[in-house]
């Protein structure tokens, strides 16, 4: 006789199935309570600056890293960030976070996408097992390692003391001559000094070296090497030499041990041992105006030294595995057959797959990590997961489809529902109609920007937000129609044999005096025709995807040059110097020294930030807070949103023209409801992609080149943004859009579509005309995608 068993309860563990979070206050949050289902991938929504970064990054991705990094020894926690725990009541649930954001690579100049990724070691391993002649380790093939070669006496004291002979040796890859840069540089001499003057007189005229500087040029002044009172053009030979070569030598200064060393060689360690891309915008216009960056002609610009390039393996050696294209080099590590190797080609194997199946195998392993879009690199990242064993953890990204054409997108869709499959939690942040329609669930944040957002306004599946009454549900459908009429070009600027990078001597004429749009799938070469081909000497204001500077010492303020019309208003106004308004100059409060608060050091711990006591989180000194404009002070100034301002400085108690002009701007691109003063720290990607746009405007051009301008922005603010462009048409500009958006691309007058494919497989122009006739013709992947947005 059978017996049957009674379904038994379930197990404690599986209920905790939800990630709780309740009351977080971090940046704009008003006490915002969720729970978000585990092992599902929830997309976070709401239109820029409503709060989705403080809440996801800065809220639950922050709170836990930190207690991963609490479970390290004290002495351990010291070599680490020190995380302060959010602003939050409750946070339960929560599991290993993985994040994926947008963050640039490091654009040190020696990272490429091999080196940021494991494929570069293990090819090194790969030729140093197989490649012939056999040369060495693997470090005898990184452009990293420089060869080293040392002898010497050694003491051993064991028993008896004695000295041994010892020899060592390293073989490294490194190019000697351009130390594994790939790319050497001449310095122009004549835009380092000028000659007609002395170097008491100013003639450095390099960034950073005032006559007056103790630490750059009163070393030249009183090293005794040269005459500081006499023009350059008259040193001697050996002055001039001592001046712009010496190598260094110590010398003593007011009684202060310094290094002195040739101009020349200063600027190469100060500037050029940098990547160009990550130096200041006034330091790379002087690197752009002074230095001539050419491929070294030692090693063909590949990096590797001769030694390394000898060794190969059919016939490759490693710098032409590293330059191919990475579905290429797929294809060639397929074709390898050594059973001694095949764990290591294997794995090899799956992250280069990895690469094309992310839409990344246009790419080579040689390029440098600082070229890659914040999209790109973000994607390089989330290689190392995708083949990953690891289970029950919350994989976080940040806008996933950036600089991804609609074609791709369903490719990265397919990727984040096999991580969640795997049984991990998926949390994105995005606004792309297209990613948001796979979500499981979906948090809306509002139901504005700023100070008008910080509120969930909508929990719960796809069909409820798209039905539902929230900014993201009524724009869920947008859809932009295609132009009855476009405009007529008022000449074209012509571009002929345009070949960089995988161009294929393309010719094309871009119309000007009318709103243009260059689209294609990613790595088509879009960006190469662009801002690699347009002629020189034409009036260009390119406007790229670079990421915006500042500590949390900037705000709009400083970034649009805002503040500068005001001091010197409030200056005229008091009959005191414009400095003194300044939280980084003479105004600062001494307490916080400007910051507003104080900081706290705790070692290992979170450091503590308490409000400035003397000035309560203003600032300034209290005698300048005395000082007003139009019945406000400075710091009260700083607190008004940009639509307050634009009323306080326009028509309002304190007129400023130059101040009006800016602020225009800034509620042109959709930022009125930002604080002056709000820290460049605490505002999202999509405000400071807007701000950017709002600060480059103001430069004086006939033809505005936008990349990706829609990156960071809502469904609602997209059509703001498309009157900002017909605006800067119908003022007589000519403007030039890199973009994927459907909306964007059916707003132009003008389209031209490069393809068919990315890479080796792009480079060509598909098409060329008005989108109209583009949906007509459905023969490219644009097209058929942009028919599809705009419908029957």
């Amino acid at each position: 006789m059978g017996t049957t068993t009674q379904p038994s309860e379930p197990h404690v563990a599986d209920s905790h199935d939800l990630i709780r979070v309740h009351g977080a206050r971090v940046n704009n949050l008003k006490d915002v309570s969720v729970e978000i289902p585990k092992r599902r991938l929830t997309v976070f929504t709401g239109v820029s600056g409503s709060g989705k970064s403080s809440l996801v990054f800065g809220t639950i991705a922050a709170e836990s890293q930190r207690m991963i990094n609490e479970t390290y020894s004290a002495f351990a926690q010291g070599f680490l960030p020190a995380l302060a725990r959010p602003e939050v009541d409750v946070l339960e649930g929560l599991t290993s976070a993985i994040i994926v954001d947008q963050q640039r690579m490091g654009a040190d100049a020696r990272s490429t996408v091999g080196t940021a990724t494991d494929a570069n070691a293990m090819l090194r391993i790969l030729f140093s097992r197989l490649g012939q002649p056999h040369i060495g380790s693997p470090n005898a093939f990184s452009f990293n390692v420089p060869s080293v070669r040392a002898s010497g006496a050694i003491t051993i004291e064991r028993g008896a003391r004695k000295s041994v002979k010892q020899t060592f040796t390293r073989t490294g890859g490194m190019c000697t001559r351009c130390e594994g840069r790939g790319t050497v540089s001449d310095i122009d001499l004549t835009q380092l000094y000028d000659a007609s003057k002395s170097i008491a007189e100013g003639a450095i005229t390099v960034p950073g070296y005032k006559a007056d500087s103790f630490w750059t040029v009163r070393i030249f002044t009183e090293s005794g090497f040269v005459d500081p009172n006499k023009p350059i053009r008259a040193y001697t030979e050996q002055e001039r030499d001592d001046f712009l070569h010496k190598e260094a030598v110590k010398v003593k200064i007011d009684g202060v041990n310094l290094t002195y060393e040739g101009l020349v060689p200063k600027v190469r360690k100060s500037f050029l041992s940098k990547d160009p891309d990550s130096l200041q915008p006034h330091i790379r216009a002087f690197v752009d105006r002074a230095v001539t960056f050419t491929a070294c002609p030692e090693c063909d610009g590949t990096r590797i030294s001769k030694a390394a390039r000898s060794s190969l393996i059919d016939g490759i050696n490693i710098a032409d595995a590293c330059s191919m294209q990475i579905s290429d080099l797929a294809e060639w590590v397929r074709g390898l057959d050594e059973p001694s190797v095949a764990p290591l080609l294997a794995a090899l194997l799956q992250t280069l797959d990895s690469f094309m199946e992310i839409g990344l195998g246009y790419l080579s392993l040689d390029r440098p990590a600082g070229t890659l879009s914040g999209g790109e690199a973000q994607r390089t990242r989330m290689i190392r997961h995708l083949g990953s064993s690891l289970t029950d953890v919350t994989y976080i990204f940040d806008e996933p489809t950036t600089g991804l054409h609609p074609y791709d997108i369903q490719r990265l869709n397919g990727l984040l529902l096999r991580l969640r499959d795997k049984g991990n939690t998926v949390l994105v942040v995005e606004h792309k109609p297209e990613a948001i329609a796979i979500a499981d669930h979906v948090v809306d944040l509002g139901p504005g920007a700023g100070t008008a957002g910080g509120t969930v306004c909508y929990e719960g599946t796809v069909e409820g937000l798209r039905s539902g009454s929230t900014v993201t549900g009524r724009h869920f459908d947008d859809r932009s129609a295609l132009k009855s009429t476009v405009r007529t070009p008022k000449g074209t600027l012509e571009i002929r044999g345009a070949a960089t990078n995988n161009l294929c001597d393309v010719d094309v004429d871009i119309p000007l005096g009318v709103l243009v749009v260059v689209t294609g799938v990613a790595g088509s070469g879009k960006s190469s025709l662009i801002h690699g081909s347009i002629p020189t000497g034409t009036d260009v204001v390119s406007i790229d995807q670079g990421a915006i500077r500042g500590s949390r010492r900037s705000n709009p303020a400083t970034y649009t040059g805002l503040l500068d019309p005001i001091r010197k208003a409030f200056a005229k106004a008091n009959g005191v110097k414009p400095a003194l308004f300044s939280a980084n100059s003479e105004g600062a409060c001494p307490g916080c020294n400007g910051a507003g608060v104080i900081y706290t050091d705790l070692a290992m711990m979170a450091g503590v930030a308490t409000t400035c006591e003397e000035c309560e989180g203003k600032r300034f000194q209290a005698s300048v807070l005395d000082y007003h404009l139009g019945g406000c002070d400075i710091s009260e100034v700083l607190a008004m949103s940009v639509d307050g301002a634009k009323e306080f400085f326009g028509a309002g108690k304190a007129p400023i023209r130059a101040a009006s002009t800016i602020l225009d701007r800034l509620v042109d691109v959709g930022l009125g409801y930002l604080t002056l003063g709000q820290p460049l720290t605490t505002l999202s990607g999509g405000e400071r992609q807007r701000l950017k746009l709002a600060t480059r405007m103001a430069e004086k051009g006939d033809v505005y080149v936008l990349d990706e301008p829609t990156t960071g922005l809502h469904l609602a603010d997209v059509e703001q943004l498309l009157g900002l462009l017909d605006r800067l048409v119908d003022s007589g500009k000519s403007v030039i859009v890199i973009e994927h958006h459907q909306a964007v691309m059916a707003h132009a007058d003008w389209i031209v579509d490069l393809g068919p494919g990315a890479g080796h497989d792009g480079g060509r122009i598909v098409f060329e005309g008005a989108p109209a006739d583009l949906v007509a013709a459905r023969s490219t992947l644009t097209g058929e995608h942009l028919a599809t947005y705009v419908g029957p």
